[in-house]
């Protein structure tokens, strides 16, 4: 028996689940990638286990009550490519897309699945090694697989774009049209993902030939070292990255230019979106930075305020503005990117007081050096948006991140920190009243969501059984997963509403 139970903990029943309703509604020319799907969990499952049920993974510094994830991260990724395989074999069928979109995003899903199933066995390998600084082993596999996959599709994309204009023909094609905002937000992402690097290298420099001329006082350091960090971000982030921008899609302008025109193409609209937003973010900062100063409320409870905060502010953005909440939420990212390392590397001036404003609000699940939650809020919620550019015949998915973080996860929390009584396990702190509260808050969301989208122009193909299932499965997930939910959360229950 507790062999049994060591085997089969809640969180992976959940995922099994998932697995299962995955391959069991996939049509039957993706059966054989529904058997590498399986045959992938199985490895993961069995790693899993292994990896809770003895020391070999001790080199892995997970949280305090939480389990490894190992399987969790390693078909979370594969599983929602192969949601969205289904739901373009569907446009194909329609005419909507091209086959070679499908083709693509086949290439795509096979080298996720092998990245995974390279991670599984290089843990097996590594068992070795002395002790390491990984909090997570799923959200390492996460990470892994969602970086290999993002950027080897750039390097591609720029390899195809280099051929197309060495052999001057249209011989060399590589996936669908690219949009400018798409362009921005993967040119801003990877030049903000090299730029500590290029910093680091700068500084360094900088550091010997100071030490060689002068030597100068810490006050004067920290100057010297806030300029050199500005002007190396201006450098990369205005004349290299554009210019990589301009070399895979023609602007007929520098791409910053382009995006202040397309903002002020509707400038009624998006500039009073902003205003908004503004408005919004500024009073909930004030308010709740004060309360985590001067009150006793838990902290996990404060932070579901801003997942209230996410919705009141991109609901209506997504309804009526969906293009350029895109850029939105690409331009947030880059903010929060540029603030997390100002606040690692402790940036004159911002570096101390960025840092003083979000300890206010981590907890256990953030690391000891990256402070991650607003990440992954922030992803959670733009991730089911921008994978929804394009063809998407299921209007609800794109609300994936919205429903199940502003909604669900948050009623969860509030109604089961106050009024919670029996709880999933004996060590967690979830209740079922929680669970029960944001799975109904997020049907009830969507009974009122599904008519206003269907006035605004949508076409409603969402079936309420399959939606139930979805919501079910993601509420459970919340129930039993003891880490970043924020980024698993939104994932699964995207991949349910594709199919």
């Amino acid at each position: 028996m507790a062999a049994m139970e060591s085997l089969v903990n809640g969180e992976r029943a959940v995922v099994v689940i998932f697995v299962a309703g995955v391959v069991f509604s996939l049509p039957s020319s993706l059966l054989c990638h529904g058997l590498a799907l399986s045959l992938l969990a199985l490895s993961a499952l069995s790693l899993d286990v292994l990896a809770d049920s003895s020391n070999s993974f001790s080199f892995f510094k997970t949280r305090p009550g939480a389990s490894s994830g190992i399987l969790l991260g390693a078909v979370t990724l594969p599983a929602l490519m192969l949601c969205k395989l289904t739901q373009m074999l569907r446009a194909i069928a329609m005419k909507e897309v091209e086959i070679e979109e499908f083709e693509h995003l086949t290439m795509q899903y096979w080298a996720t699945s092998a990245c995974c199933l390279s991670v599984l066995v290089l843990l097996c390998m590594v068992t070795w090694c002395e002790p390491g600084n990984m909090r997570s082993l799923r959200e390492a596999l996460l990470l892994t697989s969602g970086l290999v996959l993002y950027l080897s599709d750039m390097l591609a994309f720029t390899i195809a774009k280099a051929c197309r204009l060495l052999i001057t023909a249209e011989v060399v094609r590589y996936g669908s049209k690219r949009s400018e905002i798409g362009i921005i937000i993967q040119g801003m992402l990877l030049g903000l993902l090299l730029f500590p690097a290029v910093f680091k290298f700068v500084h360094q420099i900088w550091e010997w030939f100071s030490s060689k001329r002068y030597s100068e006082s810490r006050t004067n350091n920290e100057i010297w070292k806030s300029l050199i960090f500005f002007s190396s971000l201006g450098f990369v982030m205005i004349l290299i990255i554009p210019s990589w921008m301009q070399f895979i899609l023609d602007f007929h302008m520098h791409p910053l230019l382009w995006g202040f025109s397309f903002v002020f193409s509707e400038p009624l609209k998006r500039l009073s979106l902003c205003i908004y937003w503004v408005i919004v973010i500024c009073a909930s900062i004030l308010k709740f930075y004060n309360i985590s100063k001067n009150s006793k409320i838990e902290r996990i409870l404060l932070r579901k305020y801003y997942h209230l905060m996410a919705v009141s502010m991109f609901l209506p953005a997504l309804i009526f503005q969906p293009k350029f909440l895109d850029l939105a939420f690409g331009a947030a990212l880059g903010v929060f990117m540029v603030l997390e390392i100002v606040r690692v590397w402790r940036i004159w001036p911002l570096g101390q007081p960025v840092h003083q404003f979000m300890n206010a609000f981590t907890d256990h699940r953030d690391s000891d050096i990256l402070i991650v939650s607003h990440f992954s809020l922030l992803l959670g919620c733009a991730l089911p948006i921008w994978m929804s550019s394009g063809y998407s015949d299921r209007p609800l998915a794109p609300f994936a991140g919205i429903l199940s973080l502003g909604i669900g996860d948050t009623m969860a929390s509030m109604v089961g920190y106050k009024y919670g009584v029996l709880r999933w396990s004996k060590t967690g702190k979830k209740t079922i009243e929680g669970t029960a509260a944001g799975i109904t808050s997020v049907l009830a969301t969507c009974s009122v969501l599904l008519p206003v989208l269907a006035s605004t122009g949508y076409i409603v193909t969402e079936h309420w059984s399959s939606l139930v299932v979805a919501v079910i499965v993601s509420g459970l997930l919340e129930a039993y997963t003891t880490q970043l939910d924020n980024a698993f959360i939104p994932l699964v229950f995207y991949s349910l509403l594709c199919l």
